[in-house]
């Protein structure tokens, strides 16, 4: 994550994340995706750190961003546990993960 993205994180969570950040994360993750749901989602954190960033890589509502009170292992198992797989992109120079709803 760049210094930028970390600038931003920061500015985004303080005017963003006021309420979400008092609810349970698996809620407030629901409720999230509950936005969206067919949307491509992101997710970053630096290794071992407990919060990671959760991004909407949305058509209608465009890019969102929220911080989640979870590890990367967590968010991505209760990525998984929503329906969504979820894969390194393709470009060896990203480290973020990209999750997409899985079709029933």
């Amino acid at each position: 994550m760049s210094l930028a993205q970390k600038l931003q994180s920061k500015l985004s969570k303080d005017s963003q994340d006021g309420p979400a950040a008092s609810k349970p994360p698996v809620q407030a993750l629901k409720e999230f995706i509950a936005e969206d749901p067919n949307s491509v989602y992101t997710f970053d954190g630096e290794r071992g750190a407990p919060r990671s960033q959760l991004c909407r890589e949305g058509k209608e509502k465009s890019r969102k961003c929220i911080e989640m009170e979870m590890y990367s292992t967590q968010l991505f198992q209760a990525m998984q546990d929503q329906g969504f797989y979820c894969a390194l992109p393709m470009d060896p120079a990203r480290t973020h993960m990209e999750c997409k709803r899985i079709p029933k």
